[in-house]
């Protein structure tokens, strides 16, 4: 009897073209031969097309397991975890605490540093709070500045001079009230796909070569432009110690099933930072999560058919603990 798997994709994100994309791509590597595929989209409005949660009681559409395709909020944060644990259904990916703790870049570099591990410096203002003039004095430029909750790059802008800042929260502002500042480093950007839950794994990293001033949504998407080298050119021991980062990053904020580590290395130190946690990692023809794991020797019919078993087996361990006295 064929697995019966819900896509679960769309969304109320800023990504949410990108989230039709990725599922695109998982749906047409999905094994016909073991999985009877159904279609949950998600409008940007929020109204479910079917909704999976039947109104009988017990009732939904039949669902064995569902793969989130939801990157950004309202997706990636917790929230619809939160709603599959209330319909106890299995779900790839990772749990409520973990999703809401690496959507927000900042609470993920809080638990990061509890860890001792490397983040760059940055402190967070809130929309409508905060003076720009301060603001120009607490960091050299350049600096980031990006919502503290959304991704693919989406409201983020590297700014060089004070003239810049203005507009730059002004932007970052329009996706979160919370925003992030963040010392600019200047050197080299990586990539580190995890998979697993009690003993994650990391696969090979890539490098990315941004074609503009950064790795930004035009160059993710639209320009078709960035390099992105895999393996990353990288002697043993570094890519040894990405690898490890990753892992412990992973671990620091409690992952399970998947997430892709983000990196920058500092050409004048040499020294790794992590730079962000995706736990709903891009599955487009262009995305770097699937690709690492390929160099790494896993195809992605079999990366699908592992997230898949990795959901299930999270379940089964659940039906173990007690919700009543």
């Amino acid at each position: 009897m064929l697995l019966r798997v819900a896509v679960l994709y769309g969304g109320r994100s800023g990504e949410h073209e990108i989230s039709l994309r990725s599922a695109e791509s998982i749906i047409a590597g999905l094994n016909p031969a073991k999985y009877d595929v159904q279609r949950i989209f998600i409008t940007p409005e929020g109204r479910w097309k079917p909704h999976p949660i039947s109104p009988e009681p017990g009732g939904n559409l039949g669902i064995d397991v569902v793969f989130p395709v939801l990157h950004g909020t309202f997706g990636e944060d917790g929230t619809v975890q939160g709603l599959l644990e209330l319909a106890d259904l299995p779900y790839v990916g990772a749990g409520v605490l973990a999703s809401a703790v690496s959507m927000d870049k900042e609470v993920t570099k809080r638990l990061l540093i509890e860890r001792g591990l490397p983040v760059v410096e940055y402190f967070t203002v809130t929309r409508g709070h905060y003076n720009a003039e301060d603001i120009c004095r607490r960091l050299p430029f350049p600096m980031f500045v990006k919502p503290a909750n959304l991704g693919s790059s989406v409201g983020i802008s590297k700014v060089k001079n004070c003239a810049e800042l203005e507009a730059a929260l002004e932007l970052a502002g329009q996706y979160d009230r919370k925003i992030l500042v963040e010392r600019g480093i200047t050197g080299r950007e990586f990539e580190c796909s995890v998979l697993g839950s009690e003993q994650p794994l990391a696969a090979v990293p890539c490098e990315v070569i941004p074609s503009r001033e950064f790795y930004d949504y035009e160059d993710k998407y639209l320009l078709d432009a960035a390099k992105l080298i895999v393996p990353a050119p990288l002697a043993p021991e570094q890519t040894a110690e990405i690898q490890q980062l990753a892992v412990a990053g992973y671990q620091a904020v409690e992952c399970e099933g998947m997430a892709r580590v983000d990196f920058l290395m500092e050409n004048a130190s040499g020294k790794l930072y992590i730079n962000e946690i995706n736990t709903i990692p891009g599955f487009t023809s262009i995305s770097m999560y699937p690709k690492m794991w390929e160099a790494a020797g896993v195809p992605f019919t079999e990366l699908l058919d592992r997230l898949i078993e990795l959901a299930l087996e999270r379940h089964r361990s659940r039906e173990a603990t007690r919700f009543e006295r």
